[in-house]
Order: structure tokens, then sequence, then C-alpha cells
């Protein structure tokens, strides 16, 4: 199912720390990719979108290769399957020993419309990466190619990105405090419940600047509720 354009206006104004909470409270624990940071540390940029998947595996002399890369089943390729709108998100396996993209490559996923990068390891060309302007979510950047630790092996299918299981589809958002992964099948409903929960903690807010006590303010018990419910009306 696509992202329809009210649900990503909706999630483009839910920072990643309340979809976090929300999906806890429906029993998704794991949802937060570790070790994926934005590579311009503060951006303040939220982007949302469909995970596009790639999967990366141990390095096998054999297979990773500078030939490799003109291989139909290649990260060019890939990219090339890339369609406008998706969040790239690429199973490194949590390595720092080689860059899985570089400047080219991010440049010409910025060109054709891709929301941005997330990933559990590292770029390469890090200060062309980040002049290309394709917002990236990695551990940092380094300088050897992908192949000197790393197989590329495929992508559009399951995978495992920084302690989470992804899927083709699932909605990805980012922001200066990491990635979450939203289940397809949860978006409707995570979607109502964080943007209520973003409209309460911004009223309970207002209430800590009044000087109110936090115990049943946050979390608020019934009182608290029923006076919230009474600004809605």
């Amino acid at each position: 199912m696509p992202l329809a354009a009210a649900q990503k206006t909706a999630l483009e104004g839910v920072c990643t720390a309340t979809l976090t909470t929300v999906l806890l409270k429906k029993g998704v624990r794991f949802c937060y990719i570790a070790g994926s940071r934005p590579i311009v540390p503060g951006n303040t940029k939220r982007i949302v979108g469909p995970a596009f998947t790639l999967r990366f595996t141990p390095t096998r002399e054999d297979l990773a290769t500078v030939d490799s890369w003109s291989s139909p089943r290649s990260t060019r390729a890939a990219i090339e399957a890339m369609p406008e709108g998706c969040v790239a998100v690429a199973d490194a396996m949590g390595s720092t020993a080689a860059g899985i993209f570089g400047d080219i490559l991010c440049a010409r996923m910025a060109k054709k419309g891709v929301a941005g990068l997330v990933t559990d390891g590292v770029v390469r060309d890090g200060a062309g990466v980040i002049g290309t302007g394709l917002p990236v979510y990695c551990q940092g950047y380094v300088a050897p190619a992908s192949v000197a630790a790393l197989n590329f092996v495929g992508w559009e299918e399951t995978i495992g990105c920084g302690g989470v299981t992804v899927i083709p589809g699932d909605i990805v958002v980012a922001d200066a405090d990491g990635a979450v992964v939203i289940p397809q099948a949860m978006l409707d409903a995570v979607v109502e419940a964080a943007v209520e929960q973003e409209r309460l903690e911004a009223w309970i807010m207002t209430e800590v600047e009044k000087g109110v006590p936090l115990p049943g303010l946050y979390p608020p018990n019934a009182e608290t509720k029923a006076r919230y419910e009474a600004t809605r009306k």
C-alpha cells in the first residue's frame, strides 16, 4: 500500500521519540534503528517514506570485487530501482569498516528523488555525501569502499537493520534523534495515536510551564485527562 499524502504530512509533524512510545504501547519494542544518526549532527529535517531495503553480508573475496560494481545485481542497479519518495534502508550488519555508498551514488539517489538513506553502517566520501543534500542517517563515514568489508547481495527483501526487522514498504520516519520503522499493517493506528500524543504532550508542556507538578500530569491521570479533553471542545 502506498503512503497516503495525509499520512505523510501527519508523520512529518511527529517526532521519532513520540513514535517509539506509541509503538511501545502497541507492543512493538524493536522499532528504533540503533547506530543510525544524522550524518550532519543536529539536522532537524524529518524524512518520511516507505522502506526500500538493501542487504549486505560479510565480504567474500571471490564475490566482493571491484568488478561486482558492474554486475546486474549491484548497488548501482538497486539505486536505479528505487522509486521517488522511498527511504533506502541498508543492512550493513553494523559494520564501520567500509562505506556502503559514496558521494556519486548518493548524488544519484538525490537526483531520483529518494527521501533519504538509513543504515546501521557507514558511508564514504563524507564531505561529498553531505554536499549532495541527500538526508543520510548512519554511524559516520570512512575511506574504504564497500567491497573492502562487505558483499552486496540484494534489494527489496526483508532485512535486519540496527536490531530492527524491516520489510519493504514499512514506513520509515527519521529525524535528529534517529530512525524509526512503523510496520505497514499498523500505519493507520500509529498515525492516529501519534498525532494525538503530540497534541497531548504539547498541552502537558504548557501545564509544566505554569508550574503544575508532574505526578498525575505526566502520565496524565483521569482528572488531568478530563482537563485536557475540556480544552478540545
